[in-house]
């Protein structure tokens, strides 16, 4: 059966309510398939399919539902109904993350109504912030001492049935379980039995630690090609570790949250999400769009005497604010890009917003001759052409600078500017091309 066929099927089983239908059709499919089918499909298509679940298909497909997801797919169910689905998740990381994704005093019940060693795990990892390296870290893990040797390791992890997903190193610790090194699998392969962890452990690397943000665990995996790193509290004790499948969730996550803050909105914002859902997130956004909209109107109001004498005035406005609002978006994107890789920070931040002072002038001067000249041909307007040169020149720059200046801003005000950079760039733009190119033809047609 192909896609398309595949789709027609199960969309005739949903409308028929045949949950056997369902069930049969999606039994083929991975979980990590189903649980991508719920995450594309409407929300009444997903209501109807997650209803068509036993308790045991739920618990090992929601381990790999988007978070966002979660709170509605276990909208309608108790804490104990909803414990006996999530009990089932093998990871106490995934576990964790689900409970987090729940209204909190539903996630108390639920911690009370699981078995007491996932509830000790789960307690752990809800110490750490969820946008740490404790809170993204599984604590599924092998570890052994340096003073054994390595025919002890290969007994020792001969008695597990299987070892964790993405074991590429197990990590050597003290008595007192201080983290002391890494030993590569593949060193315990080639290495001689008789040699000792010690003389085998790589000691390049220390651990993450716990508190350090998800967004520069990710970097720290990009940079050294890592499979997977240990997590060290403030005492340097190994308490878990983070592989390469959570770093990349996150490298998803920042990439859809960096191009969604873009049009203002938010990783909520679910593309089957229902529509009164969907109108109260992006009103918000569309209600600051309008204010400085009625700003940038405000400015030209002022001048309002200047563009009855001169009718052009009006239709070279839109030029000036608009290849501005280009000029910084470039700028910004670029900016907020570095920040989330890392390679932006206090030591080189001045010199990034000389060279966009830099490329800004060069653009706003390359790009006022040709608009400059086209003016003149069209309107025979020596003053005229002057005008909106000089203004382009300045809203050019002014928006390069805007733009590398105002992610640092927004961060240290607490405001994320994924989201809102957008917004107060366009208000800046418009402002200050508008006032520049007004304000230079009030002073030469007076």
């Amino acid at each position: 059966m192909d896609r398309d066929e595949f789709n027609a099927t199960l969309s005739e089983a949903i409308d028929q309510g045949d949950a056997i239908g369902i069930r049969a059709l999606l039994e083929e499919l991975e979980f990590a398939d189903v649980a991508d089918l719920l995450s594309h499909s409407p929300a009444p298509s997903r209501r109807a399919l997650w209803e068509s679940f036993d308790e045991t298909f739920k618990g090992n497909v929601i381990a790999y539902v988007d978070e966002d997801l979660i709170a509605e797919l276990f909208a309608e169910q108790t804490a104990e109904e909803i414990a006996q689905v999530i009990e089932r998740v093998p990871d106490a990381d995934d576990l964790t993350d689900i409970i987090q994704n729940l209204p909190h005093a539903m996630g108390d019940e639920i911690l009370e109504s699981l078995d007491e060693t996932n509830r000790s795990r789960i307690e752990k990892l809800l110490t750490y912030p969820t946008d740490s390296a404790g809170g993204l870290m599984d604590t599924d893990l092998v570890s052994v001492r340096q003073d054994v040797s390595i025919d002890v390791v290969l007994r020792y992890l001969r008695r597990h049935q299987q070892l964790p997903d993405a074991t590429d190193q197990i990590f050597v610790v003290s008595e007192e379980g201080k983290f002391l090194g890494n030993l590569a699998i593949n060193r315990i392969l080639v290495s001689d039995p008789s040699t000792l962890v010690a003389d085998c452990m790589d000691q390049r690397f220390e651990g993450i630690p716990a508190t350090l943000s998800r967004r520069e665990v990710a970097t720290v995996f990009e940079r050294y090609d890592l499979i997977s790193m240990p997590v060290l509290d403030d005492e340097g004790f190994l308490v878990g570790r983070v592989t390469i499948d959570d770093v990349v969730d996150v490298i998803i996550d920042e990439a859809d949250h960096s191009i969604l803050g873009m049009a203002g909105l938010s990783e909520e914002d679910d593309t089957f999400a229902p529509v009164l859902s969907s109108v109260q997130r992006r009103a918000v956004w569309l209600g600051a769009n309008l204010l400085t909209a009625f700003l940038a109107s405000a400015v030209i109001n002022v001048f309002e005497g200047t563009i009855e004498k001169v009718v052009a005035l009006a239709v070279l406005m839109p030029i000036v604010a608009s290849m501005g609002g280009v000029a910084g978006s470039q700028t910004l994107t670029l900016v907020i890009r570095g920040m989330g890789q890392g390679i932006i920070h206090s030591n080189n931040v001045n010199w990034l917003i000389r060279r966009e002072v830099g490329v800004g002038v060069v653009n706003g001067v390359g790009w006022a001759v040709v608009v400059g000249l086209g003016t003149l041909l069209v309107f025979s307007d020596h003053q005229l052409a002057f005008i909106i040169a000089i203004a382009l020149i300045i809203n050019i720059s002014i928006a390069a600078i805007t733009g590398a200046i105002l992610p640092h801003l927004l961060s240290k005000l607490g405001i994320d500017p994924a989201i809102a950079g957008m917004v107060v760039l366009t208000t800046v733009t418009d402002v200050v091309g508008f006032l520049s190119f007004l304000g230079l033809a009030a002073v030469f047609y007076a």
